[in-house]
């Protein structure tokens, strides 16, 4: 049984989700999500509520009551608003704009490199910090996680591109590791 799954999902005023040929649909004031839904899982809508359940309860579709429980969730959110990923980032020369709807970073390398930013995300920059921000959470998860993959934050001078709240362990240098022997 499915704690997460057993959950109804309220349905916001603005935001209006159907199911149909085999795909959940969630339409809103940001627009249209769409995602595949798994044959064994059924969508009801009631009331103003979203309802999922197995078609059966076994090993195999137990956990998928779950997950299509938070996504179906995470697609009534996003079509009532933005999600949000903070990337700080810090080093010599280190800078970033917004070109258009793409991403260019300037991280040390020869060239600046440049992020292509799929339909629905958009880019923001302030100082040393980029906000990614759509409606679909998987891909402004995924956006993320390719601008930090660019430059990864080094343990040593701090130096790279890290989440906002992530926290990065610092390690001494040669120095500090000859003086403690």
């Amino acid at each position: 049984m499915s704690r997460t799954g057993k959950k109804p999902i309220l349905l916001p005023s603005e935001v209006e989700l159907k199911v149909q040929d085999g795909f959940v649909v969630a339409k809103g004031p940001n627009g249209e999500l769409k995602k595949k839904l798994d044959p064994r899982i059924l969508v009801e809508v009631r009331d103003g509520k979203v309802f999922v359940k197995p078609k059966d309860i076994n090993e195999e579709t137990a956990p998928l009551w779950g997950l299509y429980r938070s996504l179906i969730f995470n697609m009534v959110k996003g079509s009532s608003s933005q999600f949000e990923k903070i990337l700080t980032f810090q080093g010599v020369g280190f800078r970033a704009s917004v070109k258009g709807s793409d991403l260019e970073l300037h991280l040390g390398f020869t060239n600046p490199v440049t992020i292509k930013g799929p339909d629905g995300i958009s880019f923001k920059v302030e100082k040393n910090k980029i906000i990614v921000s759509g409606s679909d959470k998987e891909t402004v998860g995924q956006v993320a996680a390719e601008i930090r993959k660019q430059r990864k934050p080094e343990p040593y001078q701090g130096s790279g591109i890290k989440y906002e709240k992530e926290v990065i362990v610092r390690k001494a240098g040669k120095k500090a590791a000859v003086a403690a022997a």
